[in-house]
């Protein structure tokens, strides 16, 4: 089970996640490093794992053997900067 970092919703992609494999919603890349378990920003190269090659698009599918899906309810999909900007406006909103 993979969810989606663009839409949140839950992907049946079976045993693995090929690196082909899209969003049933949303059409979005599923094999991607904002799905991973070891997806981390603060993180060098924005991953925990030392041995990943560096991928610069984070949203787009990619070849790394070290993917591993995040688990539900973590949060690892989520954009921080989008966050970071929506508490801002819900701080300052009037």
């Amino acid at each position: 089970m993979v969810i989606c970092h663009a839409c949140q919703k839950e992907n049946d992609t079976g045993e693995r996640v090929g690196r082909r494999d899209t969003c049933v919603q949303c059409d979005a890349d599923l094999h991607v490093c904002l799905n991973c378990e070891f997806y981390d920003p603060k993180a060098y190269n924005e991953c925990r794992e030392p041995q990943a090659d560096r991928v610069l698009e984070k949203d787009r599918a990619n070849f790394c053997d070290y993917f591993t899906p995040a688990q539900a309810g973590r949060g690892k999909g989520t954009d921080p900067k989008a966050d970071a900007k929506a508490k801002l406006d819900a701080l300052f909103k009037k």
